[in-house]
């Protein structure tokens, strides 16, 4: 079992299907393909699962269990986000590759705004995305950023964990939802009687999670977490919907005084490799852009004020991100144009800087 999912990694899978009945599949190159002629059985398929459960009072009630999330370490190969769940009343395991080493904002192909968002000093800092779309790795980079260049403590709320830092400049302390803490909400109530400079949220799910967050940048922490949003003004109104109708406008109030930045993001496939690269859009909070949070501005101000900031506070639109991907020669024009929130509208833009219809026959575009 390990051969095999060495191999998978090695071929570059960011994620593996083990299922009984089936044999093994893994997601390469954004596709799902078959990697074995083994077809798995109940039995083999359970005695992985119960393998990967590290705690033994969960291995004993796993009769009772239908969803399960843990992490796993293979020496020498990487860490494993594991989802074990059932399908007509029998096993299957999804297995998320987690590479051993935390990459580099570089690595990922982020841009260099990212890292001195990571320097703010307090406040809350959201990266949101669809699931699937590298938020947890984004996040990852940012704190080793911060790790490489501060003498700060950094406590991490996750679950389960995925990465694992080290103590470079920085001292960082991981707890795992469910295993270090009772939940998220319990975890950062704690931490903020444990020193903290820098917290770091794996998600907030719900009102109570959200609030605390928020008084954590209040007294001074800068708070980094995930939402599942498919853009930055989403991830604002996803925010104040979380709290009743009667608390909402001081919501409005504390986000507008807390936010500092919203990053979103989606992976596409990169043209020269077989790798993705992230489209990122990135929302900084500037007096303009907090008085459009108090005064319910529409999202056409707030877009306006987040694609004319792009050189003065390394603000962009997930268009003109997109733009940049095309021209550079990163992304195929139509990949481009089918991400693009208005494909339209980025035809026209692509036209103005000077790009001409894409080719049929190549699929790109002529610059």
């Amino acid at each position: 079992m390990q051969r095999l999912i060495q191999a998978a990694v090695d071929r570059g899978a960011s994620v593996i299907h083990i299922k009984a009945g089936d044999v093994l599949r893994a997601r390469i190159e954004g596709k799902i393909v078959k990697l074995s002629n083994q077809v798995f059985t109940e039995e083999e398929t359970l005695k992985i699962a119960l393998k990967l459960i590290a705690s033994e009072k969960d291995r004993e009630r796993f009769d009772e269990i239908r969803d399960y999330d843990t992490s796993w370490g293979l020496k020498g190969v990487g860490r494993f986000r594991i989802n074990i769940s059932r399908q007509r009343g029998s096993v299957m395991v999804v297995m998320r590759v987690i590479p051993l080493n935390v990459p580099t904002l570089e690595e990922l192909s982020l841009p260099m705004t990212l890292g001195e968002i990571a320097e703010t000093k307090h406040g809350l800092v959201l990266v949101t995305g669809a699931v699937g779309t590298g938020k947890s790795t984004t996040q990852a980079a940012m704190i080793q950023w911060i790790n490489e260049r501060h003498k700060k403590h950094i406590i991490t709320l996750e679950d389960p964990i995925e990465y694992l830092h080290s103590e470079d400049v920085s001292t960082v302390t991981q707890r795992e939802v469910g295993v270090d803490t009772a939940s998220f909400h319990s975890g950062l109530r704690a931490a903020l009687r444990q020193d903290p400079d820098v917290i770091l949220i794996g998600e907030m799910r719900d009102r109570a999670t959200i609030g605390t967050a928020l008084r954590a940048a209040e007294l001074g922490q800068l708070v980094i977490s995930t939402l599942p949003t498919p853009s930055a003004i989403g991830a604002i109104n996803y925010v104040l919907a979380a709290f009743p109708e009667e608390e909402r406008e001081m919501a409005r109030i504390r986000l507008a005084d807390a936010l500092q930045a919203v990053i979103a993001q989606r992976l596409l496939p990169r043209r020269d490799t077989d790798r993705q690269i992230p489209a990122v859009e990135i929302l900084r909070v500037t007096g303009a852009v907090r008085d459009c949070i108090l005064n319910l501005s529409d999202v056409e101000e707030i877009m306006g004020l987040m694609e004319s900031g792009q050189e003065a506070y390394g603000m962009q639109s997930f268009q003109q991100h997109l733009q940049e991907l095309v021209q550079s020669g990163m992304v195929d024009y139509e990949v481009a144009r089918t991400a693009a929130p208005s494909p339209s509208d980025f035809e026209l833009a692509m036209q103005t800087l000077g790009g001409a219809a894409p080719d049929p026959t190549r699929g790109d575009v002529q610059l």
